[in-house]
């Protein structure tokens, strides 16, 4: 027997050392969260060796975020800040031919364009000179391939003459002395004359987004857009995502964004336009930009093939309908016909090219995660990039390395904010199902990931951070559907635990293997409670036929799918005890929190954030009316005289079943918040108050639809708990 003693000695001592390491392991606190570094954009160098990104540190005693920009070889080696750089500079680019970098810095006092000599042996940067000092500065820039020129955008008057290379100072010193008068004048009054006067936080005042060239031997700059069809002025480009534009291959065409429509506030209609700059040196009048899409909805996120054969961009079939799927556009420059690939079941994300313009690899929400797929344009052979095991977490921001299938991307999963991997696939064909349900040879390419930053390693192995648990149940009308769950730190199988029932916004969103900064799966659980989140009809990843669930239908189906999952997870995991169970929601989520209040009285607690109370009020207070027109099905007034249970306005309206609200709120509402004006929440807390409910509001003055200041979700954090403990912790017990 005493062979045996050695093994099972070992056993004993490593099963003892992972139990006490498990133990040492503590959960996670709001101060936690805000101790993580945070990835922000990222770039590639030309020839693949490597890798700009920014990294954002919050000080929350100080209560600031503050980016920072780094450099670090893809094949290995430590990271370096970018020498020439300071804290607050963002948008780091490499130069085609790899020998320069640029980035936006407001180092001066406004934020312009730097550019800075780069050293692609060593890594150093050195020699910064600012290109461009326009007086409404820029944003979103971006080089052009031959490496002559910088596009980027800045926010003009424009009815200033427009900056030309021959101009430099008429339109920019009028853009200056307009600014300097409204700050100056003690009159702050504004006059609108059009809708969307205001959007997501701000007043849109008279300025408008143009796009801008930069010529980089001189730094010299022009107006590339400046003139407008309609009576009522719009920007360029209207794409969320940087610049929302894009170079040919040549130098001499510019893609972008602009929505062609007299009121963007009652559509989601934008296009794609191409210009050409052939002589943008030379000639004082450029042509008239060209319109090369066709869809009724939105299309944004242009790109061109590295073989200017193709121009790519992301395009919504269906007009007004901003949760209509994202397909894939592809252009052909020369037959001037587009193509749409592949016939996909869910949302093309984002996508970039091979360096060998054959493939294009794009990210797609799926079931949870947000793993890579693929359609190689010669055999359209739609093939799907996952892990050797299920998909895991979710990737983005990808980048082609080399001529081979090498990619760079982010990678974030529900226990671990944003990191950047190297993706590494290994082809193989295998029979299945695609995507569209098909069953044949499908493409099947196993990943393996690399890490390449670090950012939060050492801070992550100190927390206990569940995994997160998905689940499947039936829907009351036969839909099978997805839940997650992620149980409290230290978990003891024999405890019951009291449950947050999460509730995603949008509608059109979905809980997933992500992390959040705002509203984190982790820190809801942490302090003893199991979070559970359902993707009821209308979430993303299963299809646009799920998405188009909520359609009209608000407080339906899917308020019916999310007490049927919760009702699931009741039955199937024990620990969970039912009878303390508080709902939480913002957004949409704040809806169905307040249409939970109304319908159900299983809740001990509800906390409802930005959610609408009222939608013929939210009608008139919101900026994007679109959205409203849509999910409502017409405007207010197109009901007016009809029974409420055919007036969606109504049907739909949380405040109509008020008097059955008995469970204890905690309403959350922000002043700057245009999409869901503050009056909702108002409303909602004037009902609870005077309907004798306890209730609670947390009002911020200075946040809109998110709360995105250190201090401030601190006191967010504080508050919600707080208000749950309340109500559903264990001190609710006593």
């Amino acid at each position: 027997m005493r062979k045996f003693w050695w093994p099972v000695f070992y056993a004993s001592f490593f099963a003892t050392l992972l139990t006490t390491e498990a133990q040492t392991k503590r959960p996670m606190t709001f101060e936690d969260m805000m101790q993580m570094k945070r990835l922000g954009g990222t770039a590639v160098s030309a020839d693949g060796r490597w890798l700009g990104y920014s990294v954002t540190t919050v000080d929350l005693e100080k209560n600031t975020k503050t980016p920072e920009l780094w450099l670090q070889a893809i094949a290995g080696g430590e990271p370096a800040k970018v020498a020439v750089a300071q804290p607050g500079d963002a948008g780091l680019e490499f130069s085609p031919d790899g020998k320069r970098v640029l980035f936006v810095s407001g180092r001066e006092g406004g934020g312009q364009i730097w550019i800075a000599d780069f050293d692609g042996a060593s890594g150093a940067t050195t020699n910064a000179k600012k290109l461009t000092a326009i007086s409404t500065e820029a944003d979103g820039a971006k080089w052009s391939p031959d490496g002559k020129f910088v596009v980027f955008t800045s926010a003009v008057y424009p009815d200033c003459a427009p900056i030309t290379f021959a101009d430099q100072k008429t339109g920019d010193q009028c853009d200056a002395d307009r600014d300097k008068a409204k700050a100056d004048s003690k009159v702050k009054a504004q006059i609108f004359t059009h809708l969307m006067y205001r959007h997501w936080n701000r007043f849109t005042g008279d300025k408008r987004s143009h796009l801008f060239l930069a010529e980089v031997a001189s730094g010299k700059v022009r107006d590339l857009t400046p003139n407008d069809t309609h009576d009522v002025p719009t920007d360029y480009p209207t794409d969320p995502l940087g610049c929302g534009c894009a170079f040919s291959p040549d130098s001499k065409e510019i893609a972008f964004v602009k929505k062609d429509v007299p009121e963007e506030a009652v559509s989601t209609n934008s296009d794609i336009f191409t210009l050409d700059i052939s002589d943008v040196l030379t000639k004082p009048d450029l042509p008239k930009p060209v319109k090369v899409s066709t869809a009724l909805g939105g299309d944004m996120s242009p790109a061109y093939s590295p073989d200017g054969k193709w121009l790519a961009w992301r395009s919504q079939e269906r007009a007004g309908y901003e949760g209509d799927k994202f397909r894939l556009a592809l252009y052909d420059r020369g037959a001037k016909a587009i193509n749409l690939l592949p016939k996909f079941k869910n949302w093309v994300d984002e996508f970039a090219w091979s360096k060998d313009s054959q493939v294009i690899a794009f990210v797609s929400g799926t079931s949870g995660s947000a793993p890579i797929f693929s359609v190689r344009l010669n055999d359209e052979q739609e093939t799907r990039w996952t892990t050797l095991d299920n998909p895991i977490g979710e990737l983005s921001a990808l980048h082609f390395v080399d001529d081979n299938m090498h990619l760079v991307g982010t990678r974030m999963e529900v226990s671990q904010p944003s990191e950047i991997v190297q993706v590494f696939p290994s082809p193989a064909i295998v029979e299945g199902h695609n995507s569209r349900g098909e069953f044949g040879p499908v493409g099947v390419f196993p990943i393996d990931l690399k890490a390449v930053t670090h950012l939060n390693d050492a801070l992550l192995a100190q927390l206990d951070l569940p995994k997160m648990e998905s689940f499947w149940f039936t829907a009351a009308d036969g839909t099978k559907e997805q839940g997650f769950l992620i149980r409290p730190p230290g978990f003891d199988a024999a405890k019951k635990y009291p449950v947050k029932f999460l509730i995603h916004g949008g509608p059109q969103g979905a809980w997933g293997d992500a992390w959040s900064y705002r509203w984190n799966a982790e820190l809801f659980a942490a302090n003893g409670y199991v979070a559970v989140m359902i993707n009821p009809g209308g979430s993303t990843g299963y299809g646009q036929a799920f998405v188009d669930r909520v359609n009209g239908d608000w407080g339906g189906k899917p308020f019916s799918d999310l007490m049927t999952g919760l009702d699931y997870a009741e039955q199937h995991y024990p620990f969970i005890d039912k009878n303390r169970e508080c709902a939480l929601g913002a957004s949409y989520g704040g809806y169905m929190a307040n249409w939970v209040l109304g319908h159900t009285n299983r809740f001990k607690c509800v906390v409802s954030h930005d959610g609408m109370f009222d939608p013929e009020s939210a009608y008139g207070t919101t900026e994007e009316l679109w959205f409203n027109e849509w999910e409502f099905k017409g405007k207010p007034w197109d009901y007016y005289g009809k029974p409420n249970a055919e007036n969606p306005y109504r049907k739909w309206a949380p405040m109509m079943s008020a008097k059955n609200f008995k469970t204890p709120t905690l309403v959350v509402h922000g002043q700057l918040d245009f999409r869901l004006d503050v009056s909702e929440g108002y409303q909602l807390f004037t009902t609870l108050q005077r309907m004798g409910v306890p209730s609670k509001m947390l009002y911020f003055p200075d946040e809109g639809h998110w709360v995105l200041k250190p201090q401030n979700s601190q006191l967010w954090w504080k508050t919600v708990n707080e208000w749950v403990d309340q109500w559903a912790g264990d001190k609710a017990m006593r």
